[in-house]
């Protein structure tokens, strides 16, 4: 009886080049788990005023992020696909998908249907459950799963921003750096619409006690993972509490997750800070939201208000413990 292993990334263009960064865009940004507004409107929005202003200048920064290797985010997936395959061994088979672009959910499940697999494990490379990753990305298989005949034992893991191993993966990562060098610690994490996070709420409103522990309550919200996941990290890293932050970067407007990376970034920089240490714990692979918007336009926004270096902790990526984590989900689900 063999199991096939579906891991999960958010996706990247197949190339800088504008057609193909307007491609990514459109699907991203028209998926309704992302942009959770009446469907004319997103199709208005999406289509009219964001993807045909934004593609040209998000191509550039492409561009830039763009190695002899491809998408980072791409290298790194598929790092980890081959790794954790050698590590699982020939019970099981493990497939990589994109959600957006390529290698598409569809096809590779496709590859997957052939296979005739007894069971299908869905890992999405995502620690902290969000609608808009984790959710979406459940959402698509089950969207393609309903076209099979026959459907297999299935297992979908939602989230595991508490496992010990991705934990010491960014613990370990943290210690290549002096981190009494630093004035002040970032724990930065991709930003959500607060409304999104609301949602995650049988009340309907997340309020602050998220930012103070896991109860039955908001064990799916966002941001009490976010912060939850901080407090495991600071901890083992010993960082008293007054010298982190949480913050949320890639807002796309005001109503977003408090407080934003970026003005965070700013005030470290006013109040006479030279140097920060950033890390980016809901990124497991590092693409444009850590190399490029963290290592680069961070760094010009504190240079450019007083500060000197922004040091941005390099994301798990293919670390052995990244891998372990992993095989310790797949293996946890027999």
């Amino acid at each position: 009886m063999k199991t096939g292993v579906l891991l999960i990334n958010l996706g990247t263009p197949d190339s800088p080049s504008v057609g193909d960064v307007r491609s990514y865009l459109s699907q991203f940004l028209n998926d309704p788990r992302v942009i959770d507004i009446p469907w004319l409107s997103r199709k208005l929005l999406v289509n009219l005023l964001i993807v045909p202003f934004r593609a040209p200048k998000s191509a550039k920064v492409y561009q830039e992020l763009w190695t002899d290797k491809g998408s980072p985010l791409l290298f790194y997936s598929n790092r980890v696909k081959e790794l954790l395959q050698e590590e699982l061994g020939s019970k099981y088979t493990v497939h990589l998908a994109m959600r957006y672009k390529n290698p598409s959910i569809p096809d590779v499940m496709e590859e997957m249907r052939k296979q005739n697999y007894s069971r299908i494990i869905v890992l999405p490379m995502f620690p902290q459950y969000a609608a808009a990753s984790t959710g979406s990305a459940h959402d698509e298989v089950m969207r393609v799963l309903r076209t099979w005949w026959v459907i297999p034992e299935l297992k979908f893991i939602s989230q595991y921003y508490d496992h010990a191993k991705y934990i010491e993966g960014f613990v370990t990562r943290g210690k290549q750096y002096k981190l009494e060098d630093y004035d002040h610690i970032l724990f930065s994490y991709h930003g959500l619409p607060v409304r999104q996070v609301d949602k995650a709420h049988s009340g309907g409103k997340c309020t602050d006690a998220c930012t103070n522990g896991i109860t039955e309550e908001n064990k799916f919200c966002y941001k009490a993972t976010c912060y939850a996941t901080t407090r495991l990290l600071a901890e083992k890293l010993n960082i008293p509490k007054e010298k982190y932050t949480v913050c949320f970067q890639s807002r796309l407007d005001k109503e977003w997750l408090e407080p934003f990376s970026d003005k965070v970034v700013e005030d470290c920089a006013k109040k006479g800070m030279k140097k920060i240490l950033v890390f980016s714990p809901a990124f497991t692979a590092d693409c444009l939201e850590t190399i490029i918007e963290i290592g680069e336009e961070y760094q010009e926004i504190f240079k450019e208000h007083g500060g000197d270096k922004v040091q941005l902790v390099e994301s798990l990526n293919d670390h052995p413990l990244w891998i372990s984590c992993l095989k310790d989900l797949v293996l946890s689900n027999e």
